[in-house]
């Protein structure tokens, strides 16, 4: 069978008991990035056979890796941090155990959205979550539909592009709209920044921007 194991987004202790115990029993743990999960196994001397499996190789490993979990193998699929298959690989190799009647369990656990969304304080009762925006192609698009959306909206994004993201949004949603940007979180420097677009947009311009991102912004009025 095939487990889907969350690991923690930052800080390492935000890992359940359950997670521990399927992966110190697994026949092969799949991860994302070997020496990102291996600081992560290594913490609580977990020593099993390690094997990639990341968007550039997924294509090509799926089909095979149902076939060993079809002749007895129990394998655990791990993300570089958070729950497998949100803005992460995971789909193809579900898709592919489903498809052979391959038994597929997700444990609950750590993913960033839902804390950038508590933290926000936006309305969470009803939110969409986009995981990445489109680099090139159709991001303008994107950002015209998300101009309409009434729900809260939550994306992530990279240092890199912080600023270039919360100025397209505020040309796209107006200056004046709610969001919160949240970063590091989990870990010792954990930063929410509530506020106006505009507001939020400068508070980052005169800083540099580091840890990993996520944008919670307010839907249309």
């Amino acid at each position: 069978m095939l487990y889907l194991v969350p690991t923690p987004i930052g800080n390492l202790g935000d890992i359940t008991f359950r997670a521990i115990e399927i992966l110190k029993n697994a026949d092969l743990i799949l991860a994302e990035d070997t020496r990102t999960s291996s600081v992560l196994l290594n913490h609580y001397g977990i020593h099993k056979q390690l094997s990639t499996y990341h968007q550039h190789n997924e294509h090509r490993v799926a089909v095979h890796l149902a076939a060993q979990m079809t002749a007895g193998k129990t394998m655990a699929l791990l993300t570089d941090a958070g729950t497998p298959g949100i803005s992460d690989p995971a789909y193809l190799l579900i898709k592919e155990c489903i498809k052979n009647n391959i038994e597929v369990q997700c444990l609950p656990g750590a993913t960033a959205f839902v804390p950038a969304l508590l933290n926000s304080g936006l309305p969470m009762n009803s939110f969409c979550f986009e995981g990445f925006l489109p680099l090139k192609k159709g991001r303008q698009t994107f950002f015209k539909k998300m101009a309409l959306e009434e729900r809260t909206m939550i994306f992530y994004e990279s240092p890199m592009r912080l600023l270039r993201t919360l100025r397209e949004s505020i040309d796209y949603f107006g200056g004046e709209r709610q969001c919160c940007v949240s970063r590091e979180l989990s870990k010792k420097f954990e930063e929410n920044k509530r506020g106006t677009l505009q507001e939020v947009f400068d508070y980052f311009s005169a800083k540099p921007v580091k840890g990993e991102i996520v944008i919670v912004i307010g839907g249309k009025p």
